[in-house]
């Protein structure tokens, strides 16, 4: 008999054979294994996506989209994978625009234990750091189921004290929506983020989100662009200011507008009523030859100021990183790729590794500049 354990749910149980499924979330055996295999570190979730990715995705060290890498490797007709649009400049400029910015160090004073505590959209958060909203990590490999995935994003968010974004993409219909279904499965403990899709679909979408208690909704703006959703019989289009008034106007809850990359689209959320601004250019993903998001963000911030919450995504890979995207004007921090890597190699523990090492580097980049609260973080920590 083996003892075996699910990386959702956490569950345990007594097998001679491995388990089809788990008896307490219904993940499938992807997710079950052995608890002597049970991950006990960052880098042994690291290398089991590796393996898991592999030909996708290398799990390296420096995830820039330099060419040397796999997922950036030119591809002619193949899916994108976790890569960036054409040349992947865009994917590298997110990184570059981060590498480019300096600390200031601050060693005198009084010793201190950063407080990193912090508050989104009226939920309290041990960290101003959350799970954006990828999808589609079951086309990678068939590594991981997709509800899966989006449970273990879920859940890992929560036992790190943050929460998670989900995602929406070309084999999510509205009848059947992993990010949805997994929000339903965790209580409505998440934010789903829908593609641009028609008007009616997403106030269809939307009534199921507060049906099941999520804090917010949101559209992914930059979503428009994406081809395989029209090919797949699934249409998206750009919103206008009128269409996101509407979806405010029909919506309970919050309302965030992602994908935005000028300070004049930031503006025209703000008059439209939205509760968030996500800066984001998807990853690289959507739009080849775009800035950096770091380097866009100071100029959202300076023409909304604060009239709404500002998040950002990009090239963020360490708590040093979240904390520069602070500085610049961000009131919270989006992770992609790494929570994906995460998911598939770890579960909901993985995700919940992950984030506790950001949270780990951001207190120590914190601490090593003085900054004693998340409120306190301003542009005179950067050089």
């Amino acid at each position: 008999m083996s003892l075996w354990y699910c990386s959702v749910c956490h569950s345990e149980f007594t097998s001679k054979e491995k388990p089809a499924t788990c008896d307490g979330c219904q993940s499938d055996d992807r997710m079950i294994m052995e608890t002597p295999s049970i991950p006990r570190n960052l880098d042994a979730v690291r290398d089991a996506a590796r393996k898991k990715m592999k030909g996708i995705c290398a799990v390296y060290p420096s995830c820039d989209g330099n060419f040397d890498k796999i997922c950036q490797k030119e591809a002619y007709g193949k899916p994108i994978g976790l890569g960036g649009a054409g040349s992947g400049q865009s994917f590298r400029a997110n990184g570059t625009a981060l590498a480019a910015i300096r600390f200031n160090m601050s060693v005198v004073g009084e010793h201190f234990e950063p407080d990193t505590r912090c508050s989104f959209l009226g939920m309290d958060l041990d960290f101003p750091v959350l799970a954006s909203s990828t999808a589609g990590a079951e086309k990678y490999n068939d590594a991981i189921d997709e509800t899966a995935f989006c449970k273990s994003v879920l859940l890992g968010s929560k036992e790190a004290g943050t929460i998670g974004l989900r995602g929406d993409t070309w084999f999510y219909t509205p009848e059947n929506h992993p990010s949805l279904k997994a929000m339903k499965d965790c209580g409505g403990y998440g934010i789903p983020i829908f593609k641009p899709r028609s008007q009616e679909v997403l106030k269809e979408l939307i009534e199921r989100a507060e049906s099941y208690g999520c804090f917010a909704v949101g559209v992914d703006l930059d979503g428009a662009g994406s081809t395989i959703m029209a090919r797949e019989g699934q249409p998206v289009f750009k919103k206008s200011v009128k269409d996101i008034e509407e979806l405010v106007r029909f919506s309970s809850l919050p309302f965030i507008a992602k994908g935005i990359m000028r300070p004049d689209d930031a503006q025209k959320c703000v008059d439209a009523g939205v509760s968030v601004i996500g800066v984001s250019n998807h990853g690289g993903r959507v739009l080849d030859a775009t800035p950096g998001t770091a380097e866009v963000l100071p100029l959202i911030r300076e023409q909304v100021g604060d009239l709404v919450t500002i998040t950002v995504d990009g090239g963020v890979r360490t708590g040093y990183d979240v904390l520069k995207m602070l500085a610049l004007g961000a009131d919270a921090v989006l992770l992609g790729r790494d929570i994906i890597r995460a998911a598939v190699g770890g579960g909901t523990l993985g995700v919940r590794l992950h984030l506790d090492h950001i949270h780990t580097t951001l207190k120590k980049a914190m601490f090593m500049t003085g900054t004693k609260t998340i409120q306190m973080v301003d542009s005179n920590i950067l050089f």
